[in-house]
């Protein structure tokens, strides 16, 4: 559990991937999922308020404090930035906001509220129904837990949901609002609902006698994503300030990119047109930190392993970095961790900077068919050392709504 574990997972190439245990999961076409296992809420929170909030809310209580605890930052409770000078090494309670996204909020408590309004009546519902199910109580909560006054908010933009609240956590430092952000997605939907509207899309792999090797991206024979689950969050500073304090950087968000495809609720536009002007956007904006496209040495694919999608993001490589597209290493971890939604591109932004600190490129397990119309080199199977410089990771989401967050070594 936590940053090291899964990175020591990941660089093993181990899945994540499992039978459902949250629920009985009998009746349905797709009885696997990538569960959050051996979280005790009551080691880190109160036991009452564990009770009153839903596991996406947990996940990134607990991914927020370990962000915080690594990145060291403190937070002056008692100091706003007009009424004193807050302790050495810490920011003011204003100068610090909280991003944090999730793609459908508290699934797990809409099913069971529900469940009991139709069984005991409306007398019965919880007065803690509302904050429970709210996606911007997971950043509200945050804020209250570590004393962030500043700017506070949540992306709501399905699968894009983490990746578009970093972005926008680094625009928020750059105008001026905050000097540092707490930002990233999370989401828990691995519930009857969860499982069941994905199946009714026909959008899950169904490999139930082998739900390890369910999650293939880029193979010839994928048959579908996997539903995960989780939370990504990461603490962004303004150089100045975090050199200042003496914080430990271990990467720079140098670009930034986000578009919409305007074609389809659910499947992408020909060639990867929308997700294209989301990287070449990103690209623009680390020119700025003279980063060009052949510097780009690893991307994180968003690479849920469906027919279409894998097609689609592999095509827009190509056509945005020509004929670097095959120098580069390009993977899809959702092969490990399943696809998260709205916490996937905060917990692939942690993967890039990880493996620009580490020097070790996570693979693509599962990768057993090359797919002629996918060509490029997806880190098959093994992890791969690699001192990279520049890594870049996508996120496209349901609707139509791209993310690319590019990353650089300090």
């Amino acid at each position: 559990m936590g940053r090291e574990a899964t990175w020591e997972a990941l660089i093993a190439g181990r899945s994540g991937i499992g039978p459902i245990t949250k629920f009985d999961a009998s009746a349905f076409p797709t009885r696997f999922a990538g569960e959050v296992r051996g979280l005790d809420p009551e080691s880190f929170l109160d036991r009452r308020e564990a009770k009153h909030m839903d596991p996406f809310v947990q996940y990134a209580l607990y991914a927020a404090d370990e962000a915080v605890r690594h990145a060291g930052l403190v937070i002056d409770r008692e100091v706003t930035s007009d009424t004193g000078r807050p302790a050495e090494g810490s920011y003011p309670a204003d100068r610090v906001g909280v991003y944090v996204g999730a793609g459908l909020g508290g699934v797990t408590h809409i099913e069971k509220t529900h469940a009991l309004l139709l069984e005991r009546g409306p007398s019965r519902i919880s007065p803690y129904f509302v904050p429970q199910i709210i996606v911007n109580i997971a950043p509200g909560l945050i804020s209250i837990r570590t004393g962030a006054k500043g700017p506070n908010l949540s992306m709501v933009s399905a699968c894009s949901s983490g990746a578009h609240s970093i972005g926008e956590a680094a625009r928020t430092i750059e105008r001026g609002d905050a000097d540092a952000m707490i930002a990233g997605g999370t989401e828990a939907t691995v519930t009857g609902l969860g499982i069941g509207g994905f199946s009714a899309m026909r959008a899950l792999s169904t490999r139930n006698d082998a739900p390890e090797r369910a999650s293939r991206p880029f193979d010839r024979d994928r048959d579908g994503f996997v539903l995960g689950e989780g939370a990504g969050i990461l603490v962004l500073e303004a150089e100045e300030t975090a050199r200042a304090r003496g914080a430990r950087i271990i990467g720079q968000l140098c670009g930034y990119g986000l578009s919409a495809d305007a074609f389809h609720m659910t499947s992408p536009p020909p060639e990867g047109e929308g997700a294209q002007r989301c990287m070449r956007m990103a690209l623009r904006d680390a020119a700025r930190w003279d980063v060009r496209p052949e510097d780009v040495g690893y991307i994180n694919a968003h690479g849920t392993s469906t027919r279409q999608g894998d097609i689609a993001e592999t095509m827009a490589i190509k056509a945005v970095f020509g004929a670097h597209a095959h120098r580069l290493a390009v993977s899809s971890t959702k092969s490990m961790t399943g696809h998260l939604l709205g916490a996937a591109g905060g917990v692939e932004a942690a993967f890039c900077l990880l493996a620009l600190e580490r020097g070790v490129l996570p693979p693509t397990i599962n990768y057993e068919t090359p797919d002629p119309e996918c060509d490029l080199d997806y880190v098959p199977n093994v992890a791969r050392p690699a001192q990279v410089q520049v890594a870049l990771s996508n996120s496209f989401g349901f609707g139509g709504t791209n993310a690319t967050l590019l990353f650089r070594r300090p």
